[in-house]
């Protein structure tokens, strides 16, 4: 339990919850579920707890994940959720703290203020939002204050976001609903339909980071995986290869090279061509996929590496950030970041 800070930087990911303390760094990080008790509503267990319920929980109990795409998807949840995790940091204060989230560049105001809502609701006394591709770049120490182009791709759970940076500021931005949630599914999918085989969703997501890529290995892998039987509703065991996913991760990450071809597209002249010698940036979960950096770089033609510690980079970001809360305002991000970006 944390009780010396009162500002908390978040980041609010459709998969896990990270939250940065200043003063201490980041001090949670945590799944993205709550377990509660449909009868009264009252949670049971929250963030890594609830995520080992997934799949297992008895019919009064749903563990879900309240957090689809970056996005609200069930506010009652989402409210729920903060507050247990904002209680693991800062116990039952009577100073409640400040807090910044991370959230997608292709949110709505809607949306934006549903977090905000969610957020005061959980026990933060202020909300401030701060926008993923900048949270991202600050974490990752690039220096986006220079006058020259930067290019930074978050890919989280649910969503991946895209953007160039310069001066301190959103160049050219643009996001997808597409991220490293969407190969565990494609896993799912690829499983069902070729081997009659129902898997969970976190043994779909051990098959992605044991064998999945999107380049050939030099090492062809092989994977045991156990599920249940579509035709006979038994228990039953398959082996499958790195070589027979490779054309699915390669289909289901081509919207994600596909949105980075368009912000190109859309950005600067003068901008793309800094981005010859600094790059893309990879973050997120999501960018540490076998061979999506090489794959990103073959396609655009421009250096890309991952970023050190990217599960981390918007979290630390949002903690960067925490330096400049008493010039932001509260509110919708525009009027957060428009503030925000003149006093960096």
């Amino acid at each position: 339990m944390i009780r010396f800070s009162r500002d908390l930087g978040i980041d609010l990911g459709t998969a896990n919850v990270l939250i940065y303390a200043e003063g201490k760094g980041i001090v949670l990080r945590e799944p993205a579920v709550v377990a509660v008790d449909k009868n009264d509503g009252k949670v049971i267990r929250a963030g890594s707890d609830a995520h080992r319920l997934m799949g297992r929980t008895p019919g009064n109990v749903e563990a879900v994940r309240p957090m689809r795409n970056g996005v609200i998807s069930d506010y009652d949840m989402t409210e729920k959720l903060f507050s247990a995790l904002l209680r693991k940091v800062v116990g039952y204060s009577l100073v409640k703290p400040r807090v910044i989230i991370s959230v997608p560049s292709g949110i709505t105001e809607v949306e934006e203020r549903a977090i905000i809502q969610a957020a005061l609701e959980a026990g933060a006394r202020k909300a401030y939002l701060i926008e993923e591709p900048l949270a991202a770049a600050l974490g990752a120490g690039l220096d986006v204050s220079e006058a020259k182009g930067r290019m930074i791709v978050n890919i989280g759970g649910g969503i991946t976001d895209v953007a160039v940076l310069s001066m301190n500021n959103v160049a050219t931005s643009s996001s997808i609903r597409s991220g490293g949630d969407s190969f565990d599914g494609a896993v799912l999918q690829y499983l069902r339909k070729h081997y009659n085989l129902l898997i969970g969703e976190s043994a779909a997501e051990e098959i992605k980071i044991a064998i999945g890529g999107v380049t050939e290995r030099s090492e062809p892998l092989s994977m045991q995986i156990k599920g249940r039987d579509l035709k006979t509703g038994l228990p039953r065991e398959e082996t499958i290869t790195s070589e027979e996913l490779l054309e699915l991760f390669k289909r289901t990450a081509r919207p994600i090279l596909d949105e980075i071809l368009s912000v190109l597209e859309q950005t600067a002249p003068e901008l793309v061509s800094d981005l010859t010698e600094t790059g893309i940036v990879l973050t997120g979960g999501g960018s540490q996929l076998y061979g999506l950096s090489e794959l990103i770089a073959q396609r655009t033609e421009l250096p890309c590496r991952v970023a050190d510690d990217p599960d981390s980079c918007v979290a630390l970001g949002c903690g960067k950030s925490l330096a400049w809360l008493s010039t932001m305002q509260e509110g919708p991000i525009n009027l957060a970041r428009r503030k925000l970006m003149q006093e960096l």
